[in-house]
């Protein structure tokens, strides 16, 4: 059996290598490694699949998206953005860089995703927007979520990192790629993502032609041309390298989702009868990627499995051990502990599996296995 990775970045080059050997080679040879042509190319594939009209504006990585994105819509500092308390604090970073503040909400205990039904309750005249992040891979519960802002005339940032070819089916039946619902949304490639890179790099994705050009300037220090800054900007641009590597991987994109999918599915089934934990969820509105497959265990140790599995080689995460209410950085509003419950319960009973393009059935069963005899040993 190979060994177990959470994540098997090598064995998934394998397949490309030749293609990735033969692209780098072609930068290094015409030195065109800052906003090469391959940067174009990547960026208007990227549009084609995603589709909707979007237009995509790459960047640096990820968190420089987001923040891009909330300058581009012109929030100020003192204004409130609405975002949930389970998610990475990359979220919260950069709501507390721009000076802006961040209101948190819990999450769906079965989705893990922003519970939207708690959105409209604190919204104040000084709310200006709501990031839903779409966590391990299933889509926030984008309808109503659009509702509320246009109710109350609030942005909408997706935060799609981890949830890049996912789709959101709309009560009436049609459906949109995730990234493609809100005004704007940031993604990130960085190598672990369902389309990764090997190195840092990012993108927005908005439908609106007038915000896509106010977030490429911000994206290249403001500048309307070479030395004539309009606006005040950021430095934060997907090098061509990094674009040649997602260019190259973007037509796998759903097979990679298709194999795992195929494995989450192997898991539930190897798990279907233990009852001492809740495999993911999947919501009637959204398929899911499984960028991360999450149990919630009931009554047996989250960390004594973690400590466990390790001693067996067989690796794990906690995402997230500690929610954004209750990080240090954050708690701008004076949370305390037990304000957002579900959020502090998943931060204590959620361990992920490794999930990756790689896995085969030999290695889902050694890991199931595992975990079941852990689970049945500390009955």
């Amino acid at each position: 059996m190979r060994k177990i990775e959470m994540v098997d970045l090598v064995t998934q080059y394998q397949e490309i290598k030749d293609k990735v050997i033969e692209a780098l080679s072609e930068i290094m040879d015409q030195a065109s490694f800052i906003n090469g042509p391959i940067v174009g190319t990547f960026k208007t594939n990227l549009e084609n699949y995603l589709g909707n009209q979007s237009i995509i504006v790459p960047c640096a990585n990820g968190t420089d998206a987001l923040q891009i994105a909330m300058m581009g819509l012109g929030l100020r500092p003192g204004d409130e953005v609405i975002t949930p308390a389970f998610t990475y604090a990359a979220t919260a970073e950069v709501i507390a860089l721009l000076g802006l503040k961040p209101l948190f909400v819990d999450v769906d205990e079965r989705t893990f995703n922003i519970d939207y039904t708690q959105i409209e309750q604190i919204i104040t005249p000084k709310t200006k927007a709501i990031i839903p992040v779409h966590l391990f891979g299933q889509c926030a519960n984008m309808e109503p979520i659009m509702e509320i802002a246009q109710k109350h005339h609030l942005f909408v940032i997706e935060d799609v990192a981890q949830a890049l070819g996912a789709q959101y089916t709309f009560a009436n039946g049609t459906y949109n790629k995730a990234g493609t619902i809100g005004h704007v949304a940031g993604t990130s490639f960085f190598p672990s993502k369902n389309l990764g890179c090997y190195g840092d790099g990012g993108a927005m994705i908005t439908t609106d032609k007038d915000l896509a050009v106010t977030l490429s300037k911000i994206a290249n220090h403001g500048q309307t041309s070479l030395y004539y800054h309009d606006i005040v900007g950021v430095n934060s641009r997907l090098d061509s390298m990094q674009a040649a590597i997602l260019n190259i991987k973007l037509p796998y994109i759903d097979r990679y989702i298709e194999k795992r999918q195929k494995a989450a599915s192997y898991y539930d089934y190897l798990f279907e009868s233990l009852e001492q934990i809740i495999t993911p969820y999947r919501a009637s509105y959204s398929n899911h990627v499984f960028h991360q497959y999450t149990l919630t265990l009931q009554g047996v140790s989250r960390d004594g499995l973690r400590d466990y599995l390790a001693s067996v080689n067989i690796p794990s995460k906690t995402y997230y051990p500690v929610p954004l209410h209750l990080q240090k950085a954050y708690n701008l509003n004076g949370y305390e502990r037990g304000m957002f419950p579900v959020s502090e319960s998943l931060a204590d009973t959620v361990l992920s599996l490794p999930m990756h393009t790689e896995l085969d059935e030999e290695q889902l069963t050694f890991i199931a296995d595992h975990v079941i005899k852990y689970c049945n040993q500390a009955i």
